[in-house]
């Protein structure tokens, strides 16, 4: 199956990937998520114009809201689109939402958002993750082994 011009999502229906919350954070669950969107916001995702980078997810009223979410203006719609990094309601079910906020209420965790996608019936996904903060110690460690493996990868590409 072909790809429409102008597509930009991967293969696997991702749209967009937040791998810097890795970095800063453990991850210690994920939860799939709808999310509730104009039309113009899904045309726009669906050529790839979402940015997740300092994103994050908000318990308030009882309802899952996506902020610093940025989901590119829609070239096409001209002056009926919409704003850009507009809050944007997260379709959970409540003891979900009840789950999720009382787990961020404990010192130290957070509710980030690390990736967006496409689901097989073509709905937008947002995969939401319990995430706790690294310690600077841990963020160097990680940086010393991914440093480690490179240059193990370059010793290999000069061998052979």
């Amino acid at each position: 199956m072909a790809k429409a011009k102008g597509q930009a999502k991967e293969a696997n229906g991702r749209v967009a990937d937040n791998r810097k919350v890795r970095f800063h954070y453990h991850i210690e669950e994920t939860l799939e998520s709808g999310i509730e969107l104009l039309g113009t916001e899904v045309r726009s995702a669906r050529q790839g114009g979402v940015n997740l980078s300092d994103s994050y997810v908000r318990i308030r009223d009882r309802q899952a809201w996506l902020l610093n979410c940025r989901i590119a203006p829609y070239p096409a719609a001209g002056p009926f689109n919409h704003e850009p990094l507009r809050e944007r309601r997260l379709l959970m079910k409540r003891r979900q939402i009840d789950r999720l906020e009382g787990a961020a209420r404990q010192d130290g965790y957070a509710l980030v958002v690390t990736a967006a996608y496409f689901n097989k019936q073509g709905r937008l996904k947002i995969e939401v993750g319990l995430a706790k903060g690294k310690k600077l110690y841990d963020k160097r460690v990680a940086e010393r082994e991914k440093d480690a493996k490179r240059e193990i990868a370059r010793a290999l590409h000069r061998r052979g």
